[in-house]
């Protein structure tokens, strides 16, 4: 792979995830913390009016505007589409390639730690988790393997990721987690750094990775209203194994509704408050490694 020449570090395409948003403020006022000798780095703010407004976003979901066809659609008036189209040309400005990687920092309210999420397989990006997760062990990988016409920010390169930190409440900063963020985003800059400056050592390292499956909804009436929460067993346990017969869902009434699968998953995104209107309980993945 040719060297890295841009670098873009993304926050608040979700308004009410404030530790993208602050953290990118930082970066802008104090652009020094991540300049790098060799690639230039830029700090952008994402949906700038539901930042204003601390909501997740005005219209709809900024971070599934990033489509092919919405991007050229010049139809699409939303905010967000507006939006999505002004930070398309700030990533690739008039007679200049288009940003070489993507850094989408965003929060959750499940207890992902530090997880850092790949669309595709990149041999790349494999070895930056590795590397990553070898020097952190709160650095979780999930790969979810998406086209561009998922819409996300990260699929525009091909070196696009995200940074998915929790748990933190929307619309609050977790100074642990905030701090946490910021040294890993260090870490990922020196990493592309030492890239270019072809320091990186050519071992074969292991990872330990987690590759979607699927997705669960709550259990809901004929009415679609919820009838069960996440069971006081499996909340804020992301990324542990749920085995056949265990305990998934609470009703309101108190019964327990298991996990009926044939096979041990791993959850996450664990009732993250932003995916019931998804109709989405929680991610189901596998447990995996490669050697990279």
């Amino acid at each position: 792979m040719s060297q890295i020449k841009r670098v873009a570090i993304v926050g608040g395409n979700h308004g009410n995830e404030l530790t993208g948003v602050h953290l990118v403020k930082k970066f802008q006022h104090y652009p020094n913390l991540i300049n790098r000798t060799s690639f230039e780095t830029l700090a952008l703010l994402g949906n700038l009016k539901a930042i204003e407004e601390g909501k997740r976003y005005i219209e709809k979901d900024l971070n599934r505007c990033f489509t092919i066809q919405g991007l050229q659609n010049p139809q699409l008036s939303s905010y967000e589409d507006m939006r999505a189209k002004a930070i398309q040309q700030i990533l690739q400005p008039q007679n200049q390639p288009f940003v070489d990687v993507i850094v989408d920092l965003h929060s959750t309210t499940a207890n992902m730690g530090l997880s850092l999420i790949f669309c595709d397989m990149h041999p790349f990006l494999l070895r930056l988790g590795a590397y990553l997760s070898s020097i952190n062990p709160m650095v979780k990988v999930f790969v979810n393997q998406q086209s561009r016409e998922g819409g996300f920010l990260r699929s525009l390169c091909e070196l696009g990721f995200v940074i998915e930190v929790g748990a933190v409440a929307q619309n609050i900063l977790n100074a642990e987690l905030f701090q946490k963020t910021e040294q890993l985003i260090y870490a990922i800059l020196d990493y592309f750094e030492k890239y270019n400056q072809g320091n990186i050592p050519q071992k074969n390292s292991t990872l330990i990775f987690y590759q979607y499956i699927g997705t669960i909804d709550y259990p809901r009436s004929d009415r679609q209203e919820i009838q069960a929460m996440i069971h006081p067993q499996l909340q804020f346990r992301d990324y542990e194994p749920l085995n056949p017969g265990d305990p998934m869902f609470l009703s309101f009434a108190g019964k327990d509704i298991l996990y009926e699968g044939a096979s041990t998953v791993y959850p996450i995104f664990i009732n993250e408050a932003a995916y019931y209107e998804k109709g989405i309980a929680m991610y189901l993945s596998q447990k995996q490694q490669e050697v990279c």
